[in-house]
């Protein structure tokens, strides 16, 4: 038999795919037990497929199953963005948008985009996270982020990326440190320092980076510290537990006892980019494009 599937279908089917459990799928439905395994026997037979292995004590969801289930999050994700943007369309916003950042952004390109956004389209709506590199990609693959702040070696495929700040790396010692005395020091001179870093968890192709310096130097770092956070960076060497590498720019807007010895003769650059998610239709996305092309940025495109 044919039925014709409507909406109520495939939210009930999400909502036992997340369950694993007709009864309690049943509950959050406010629906009886035996209208719940109707629909989804209408859904089965609708699409020649079983979608469930049933038995008396597991639930569990079938190759075809799981294909599905993975596109009717994506529909949901998708009604619930047209929901929000009908929302800011209808209080005046022409979109709200999600960005997420690391600390680095801050110093460099994104209070100027923020006011530029402000300024050019006072009514949108933008929501700021600060996260790991590594969270923020996987939140714009599912499109749960509109835009990203990272630093990243290579785009990932599906996503595009604009390469928005390069800079060298700089030194984070505490002020009485006796390197600051001399005029040429050599990081070798650290190989028995204890350093602080920032974890992969931060951006793990930062970190294999940062790392490749020490390689060149030929000493591997005793690393006593890792950490996502800039200032828990810079306190820790103020209090004397390690030295620091970081991206320079983040010399910039914290108010720490610490001193900064600029790297800029070490050939390692890194780099913070601008990503998103070239299927994300968030109406927001291209005039945010636009003020960054006005700055003369060409996107890197990674689609295969």
């Amino acid at each position: 038999m044919n039925y014709q599937i409507e909406l109520r279908h495939l939210l009930y089917f999400k909502v036992l795919a997340e369950e694993l459990h007709f009864r309690k799928a049943a509950e959050r439905l406010f629906i009886a037990q035996p209208g719940l395994s109707r629909q989804i026997k209408q859904l089965e037979e609708n699409y020649h497929v079983t979608l469930f292995e049933r038995n008396k004590r597991n639930v569990s969801l079938t190759e075809a199953g799981g294909y599905l289930f993975d596109e009717v999050k994506e529909l949901f994700r998708h009604l619930d963005q047209i929901e929000t943007q009908l929302q800011s369309l209808a209080n005046g916003k022409i979109s709200t948008l999600k960005l997420g950042f690391i600390g680095s952004a801050v110093q460099t390109i994104l209070p100027q985009l923020l006011l530029t956004l402000k300024q050019k389209q006072p009514d949108i709506e933008l929501s700021l996270h600060e996260l790991a590199n590594e969270t923020q990609l996987d939140l714009i693959q599912k499109k749960e982020l509109d835009f990203g702040f990272v630093r990243l070696s290579e785009t990932p495929i599906g996503l595009h990326s604009l390469p928005i700040h390069t800079e060298h790396f700089s030194l984070v010692l505490p002020n009485n440190h006796p390197l600051l005395k001399q005029e040429k020091p050599d990081l070798y001179q650290l190989k028995n320092e204890s350093f602080i870093l920032f974890s992969k968890n931060y951006s793990h192709s930062y970190y294999d980076l940062v790392m490749s310096i020490f390689q060149d130097h030929q000493f591997t770092p005793k690393v006593t510290l890792r950490t996502v956070n800039a200032l828990t960076i810079f306190n820790m060497v103020a209090q004397g537990l390690g030295v620091a590498i970081v991206p320079a720019s983040l010399k910039n807007g914290y108010q720490v006892d610490v001193r900064f010895l600029e790297l800029d003769g070490l050939a390692q650059r890194t780099t913070l980019s601008l990503v998103w998610n070239a299927e994300n239709r968030n109406p927001g996305i291209p005039f945010v494009l636009d003020i960054i092309a006005s700055q003369g940025l060409k996107a890197i495109i990674t689609d295969t």
